[in-house]
């Protein structure tokens, strides 16, 4: 059963920084390409970050860039997101998502799996 786990959320005070972790299970992801996304109460939820297979590419919402930074892990089934300076608007569930796709992928029909996500919340 394949099962990702994302980990790392909290309560942080505008300008902080938190790192989420995602730790995927069940079977081998070595060729997936990986996302976060994020959704806010009464919002759609909405790409955050990608990165490709190989870790050589990455993307951002434009909100985001210059903050976030999406890595793998040496283990290829995981994968951070560092968020720095973070404000008010960045509270929300985020959750991570692996695709077969192995480039980048911003849609979410094209994820095949997803976390349960982790909250973070920013207080200003």
């Amino acid at each position: 059963q394949v099962q990702l786990v994302e980990s790392g959320g909290g309560l942080v005070q505008a300008g902080g920084s938190l790192r989420l972790s995602c730790t995927a299970s069940g079977r081998t992801f070595n060729n997936y390409a990986w996302g976060w996304f994020r959704q806010a109460p009464g919002k759609e939820r909405e790409f955050v970050a990608a990165i490709s297979w190989s870790g050589g590419s990455t993307d951002y919402t434009d909100s985001v860039k210059g903050r976030f930074t999406i890595s793998r892990g040496n283990a290829r089934n995981t994968v951070y997101l560092q968020m720095n300076n973070l404000k008010p608007e960045d509270t929300a569930v985020y959750y991570c998502a692996a695709s077969f796709m192995r480039s980048i992928v911003v849609v979410t029909n094209l994820y095949d799996y997803w976390g349960q996500g982790t909250q973070v919340t920013v207080s200003s």
